[in-house]
This record gives structure tokens, C-alpha cells and sequence, in this order.
């Protein structure tokens, strides 16, 4: 009678266990959505933000950190000694080549040069006298009137009078450059910088404080630093025909202050720092940069033309492979592998998506291929939004 009992509940156990075993495959199968098992509705939407796939151009650059420096800086000092008796510049005042900057008391040396024209004149009059002399005497000796020995004694007197002269012509010239000096001009164009010595004072010639400091701004140079590795890259582009172009940034990096061009690269590598010095030239016109500042330097190396943009925050990392989530026409998204050529802080040069496609940009903890999504309205007078950095397909 027992056995008889269990063979009658054998079919029944055996429907139970096969509807338990289609429950447990239905709620654990694989792709089954959080919603699903939570026993909420399969089909709700992930909302997400997205940007679209854009066709334009994107820079390959290396940043470096710079100073600005002039071409020239002149310290304008005085070469005689006397009385500072005019200063005609004011400070920070723009001047240019040959400008009138300061003047020295010029009497003692106007005076010292009216000595050596009158010191001149004289010896110079004595040489014409002993140079007709020299010509009697010529004659006289053709006519055996007078020993050679006399005609050779006058020939010597002619010479030495002659060097008299000359030497008379050289204090000369020696007078006026003094009398020339007493008239400080600007030797650049520039910037003049704070004065240092007032009208009255004496000035010595050479001495340690200036009269007036003068910077060239138009054009100014950067100097700056790139990385030793980076010469790979750098050199060819140096080597040819077409100058690369520099923009100086802000400390922030956020402004750009100037464009330049490339003008040179240092002979050496810093041993100590692994970097090489470079130096760019620019216009400066409106002055926007000014000596001795601090700017973030970056070097173009070349300009992608005609390449997808996205988003940096789209990008994301599955081990090795770069991939973003593209939306489809029916509103999920597919998983897509991308290549990427070129990044320039929030924007990527990527292969692999086309113009127009739409990709996620944030959203991603909840997100997986084939999921429905809701795309979040975005602010009209905003940009893209900041998002964090992209994590790894599959982190929570």
C-alpha cells in the first residue's frame, strides 16, 4: 500500500521541480535586467546624456611650461662724467630708435672740442708752410743751389707736421663723441622702465645705476620647455618649410593670450630635467604678453582636418578596447568599438562612429548594450555638461 502511494506522487513532484528549475532559468538568465529580478518592469528606460557625433578639425599639440622674455633689454648708462641736466622721457613712456632720453651738461666738452679744432687749424697752417717750403727747396736743389742733405730735413719736417695733423684730426674726433655722448638716445625701440636718477645729480661715466632701463615688447619671445622625449616629433616638424605655431595660455590654461610661431630649439638637453629649451616669437601688436610673465606654452605639431569629434566623457575602457555607447533609431544602445587619434581636453578625434550618431556621455553605472534609454533634456544656453571620468565597461 506504501509503495503504491509514492508511485502516485512521483508525476507530481516531477512537474514541480521542472516549473521550479524554468522559474530559476527566467529570473537568473543570462542579460536578465536589475529591474527584472527586482521584479519591476523589464523595460525601463536608463536616463543619460548625450552629445552627437561631430565633423570638424582638432590640434596636436605639446604643452610646455614658458616665460616671456625680450629680444632686447638695455640698460642705458652714461659715458661721461657731468651733470645730468635733462631727463625727456616719462616713465613707461613707448619710445623709438634714436630717441632723446637724457642730457649731460655738454660745456666742458663743447669746450674741450673747440681746443682741438683751434689745436687743429694751427698745426694745419704749419703744414702748409712747410709744404711750400719743401717745394723751394725741390727747386733750389734741381738747380744744385742747396745739398740734398737740406731738402731731406725739410721732407721730414713736411712728415712730422703731417702726423701733428693727424693726430690733431683724432682729439678732434675724440672731442665730439664726447660732445656727442652728453645726448643720451634709445638705442631700440621699447618700453621705458621706472627712472632712477633725477636732473641735478652727477653721473659717472659707466656707472651702476642706470638712467633708463628699455625693453623691446614688439615682438616679444617665449621661452619654454619640452619634454626630451617629444624631440621625435618636434624635430621634423622644425626641419621643414612651414613654421609651427605656438599659443601662449594662461596660467589656467583656460585663455589664450597670443599666436606665435616656433623660432628655434635649444643645442641641448638639460641633463638634469630631461627637457630642451625652446624659443617662439610673437608680435605681441596689442601687448598682450609682458616680460619675465609666466604662460602655459603649446606647440601645434599639425591639425586634424575633417575627423569625427565626440565627447572625452563618451570614451570607455573594457580592458584593453576603447568603446563608447552609440543610441539607436529605436531609442536602446549598441556597444561600438572606437579608435581614438587625437584628444584636446574634452573633445576626441575617434574612428568608428559616423556624423550624426548620438553617444552617451554620462549614465554609465546602470547602462548595458541593448537597454532601453531616456535622454535628459539639456540646458539650451549651457554647453556639454562636466562629467566625471568614464569608467570601465561593467564597474558599478
Amino acid at each position: 500500500m506504501h509503495n503504491k502511494i509514492n508511485s502516485k506522487k512521483r508525476p507530481l513532484f516531477a512537474a514541480a521541480l521542472a516549473a521550479a528549475v524554468a522559474a530559476g532559468w527566467l529570473v537568473f538568465r543570462p542579460g536578465a535586467s536589475r529591474a527584472a529580478v527586482a521584479g519591476g518592469p523589464a523595460a525601463a528606460a536608463v536616463p543619460v546624456s548625450t552629445a552627437a557625433v561631430k565633423l570638424g578639425s582638432l590640434d596636436i599639440y605639446i604643452d610646455g611650461i614658458g616665460t616671456v622674455t625680450p629680444i632686447s633689454t638695455i640698460t642705458v648708462t652714461s659715458r661721461v662724467v657731468g651733470e645730468l641736466t635733462e631727463v625727456a622721457y616719462q616713465e613707461g613712456q613707448i619710445v623709438k630708435k634714436g630717441d632723446l632720453l637724457a642730457v649731460i651738461d655738454p660745456r666742458p666738452y663743447q669746450a674741450a672740442l673747440n681746443q682741438a679744432q683751434g689745436q687743429l687749424a694751427r698745426d694745419q697752417a704749419m703744414l702748409r708752410n712747410a709744404r711750400l717750403d719743401l717745394a723751394r727747396y725741390q727747386d733750389a736743389y734741381r738747380q744744385h743751389a742747396i745739398p740734398e742733405q737740406q731738402l731731406a730735413t725739410q721732407q721730414a719736417v713736411v712728415d712730422g707736421d703731417a702726423g701733428v695733423v693727424q693726430l690733431d684730426q683724432g682729439n678732434l674726433e675724440s672731442a665730439q663723441v664726447n660732445v656727442d655722448y652728453t645726448r643720451i638716445v634709445s638705442p631700440i625701440d621699447g618700453r621705458v622702465g621706472l627712472r632712477q636718477v633725477d636732473s641735478g645729480n652727477i653721473v659717472q661715466a659707466n656707472g651702476t645705476v642706470p638712467l633708463a632701463t628699455i625693453t623691446q615688447l614688439q615682438p616679444i619671445t617665449v621661452i619654454f620647455t619640452i619634454a626630451e622625449d617629444s624631440l621625435s616629433e618636434v624635430l621634423p616638424a622644425v626641419n621643414g618649410s612651414q613654421p609651427l605655431k605656438v599659443l601662449a595660455l594662461d596660467r589656467t590654461q583656460q585663455k589664450q593670450l597670443a599666436t606665435g610661431t616656433l623660432l628655434t630649439l635649444d643645442n641641448q638637453v638639460d641633463p638634469a630635467t630631461g627637457t630642451v629649451k625652446a624659443r617662439a616669437v610673437f608680435p605681441n601688436e596689442a601687448n598682450e604678453l609682458y616680460p619675465n610673465q609666466f604662460v602655459n606654452a603649446r606647440l601645434v605639431l599639425k591639425t586634424l582636418t575633417q575627423v569625427d569629434l565626440i565627447p572625452s566623457a563618451a570614451i570607455q575602457l573594457n580592458d584593453a578596447q576603447r568603446f563608447v555607447y552609440v543610441v539607436q533609431p529605436d531609442g536602446t544602445v549598441q556597444s561600438r568599438n572606437v579608435n581614438v587619434t587625437a584628444i584636446d581636453g574634452e573633445t576626441a578625434a575617434v574612428t568608428g562612429v559616423q556624423m550624426g550618431e548620438s553617444v552617451v556621455i554620462d549614465g554609465f553605472d546602470r547602462l548595458q548594450a541593448g537597454m532601453k534609454v531616456s535622454i535628459r533634456r539639456q540646458p539650451a544656453a549651457s554647453a556639454q555638461p562636466a562629467v566625471a571620468p568614464p569608467k570601465a565597461a561593467g564597474a558599478p
